[in-house]
Formats: C-alpha cells, sequence, structure tokens
C-alpha cells in the first residue's frame, strides 16, 4: 500500500517561518537563528528525520498493540547528516524500549519490524521531485 499526501506551505513577510499544512493540521517550520530564522519550529532537516522518527514509532506500536506485549515506552532517536557535494545523507537511527524486559527473539523481531517502516523503505526507494510553477505571472 503506497502513500498518496498533499501538503501546503505558505511563507509571509517574516523571514523563513513558514505553516505546513494537511486538510487537518497545520505546523510551523522555520531556519535557525544561525541561518537567519528564529528558531521558531522545526527545520526542515529535522522535518525529514522526524518523519523517520515518527513512522518508525508508529510501525512498531502497531506491532506491540497486535501481539499485546507490555511495552509502556519505546523511544526513537534519528541522527540525519548530509553531505550535498557528495549526494549522500546518513540517518541513524536510535531504538530504545525503555526498559521492557524483552528477550533476544523479541528484540530482533522488533528490529526487523522497525525496517519495514514506511518511511524507512522510501527512504532507501529512488526518489523523483516533479516541479512546476502554477502561476501565470513569471
Amino acid at each position: 500500500m503506497g502513500y498518496k499526501v498533499k501538503v501546503t506551505g505558505n511563507i509571509g513577510t517574516e523571514k523563513y517561518y513558514t505553516k505546513l499544512s494537511t486538510e487537518d493540521n497545520i505546523i510551523m517550520s522555520d531556519e535557525p537563528i544561525k541561518f537567519g530564522g528564529q528558531n521558531k519550529g522545526f527545520n526542515p532537516f529535522e522535518l525529514l528525520a522526524s518523519s523517520l522518527a515518527a513512522c518508525t514509532l508508529a510501525t512498531l506500536k502497531a506491532y506491540i498493540d497486535m501481539k499485546g506485549w507490555d511495552i509502556p515506552e519505546v523511544e526513537v532517536e534519528v541522527e540525519f547528516e548530509s553531505f550535498p557535494k557528495e549526494k549522500q545523507s546518513i540517518f541513524k537511527r536510535y531504538i530504545d524500549f525503555k526498559g521492557a524486559n524483552l528477550t533476544e527473539k523479541e528484540k530482533n523481531r522488533l528490529f526487523q519490524i522497525a525496517e519495514k517502516c514506511p518511511v524507512h523503505n522510501l527512504l532507501l526507494n529512488k526518489i523523483e521531485i516533479f516541479s512546476e510553477l502554477k502561476s501565470d505571472i513569471l
């Protein structure tokens, strides 16, 4: 099953402070102060890393609930580093089941489930971006 989503972004006169919205939700994004923003929201790279963390957590939670396992908290930390000259990006994902009493077999299975996260797999795919101007004014 694939996903199709639509996000609309708007920016006004406040430098780099953007409103990102879907049909049902709104988040704000900004750039760090050192890049001319006001640091009033996640920057675009943090949003990208957040997508991997959120998807991993949701994927694991669905599996944990289906199995009925007693894992009260899961934490995912994602580090993202970009190397534009090399056209390479590295994501490091750390998963912590916060002291849950798991067997090695259960830990290995949960690791396999995390690897099936749809955003994880999307980031491994070939990605294409198509852009076009919507306005008649050029």
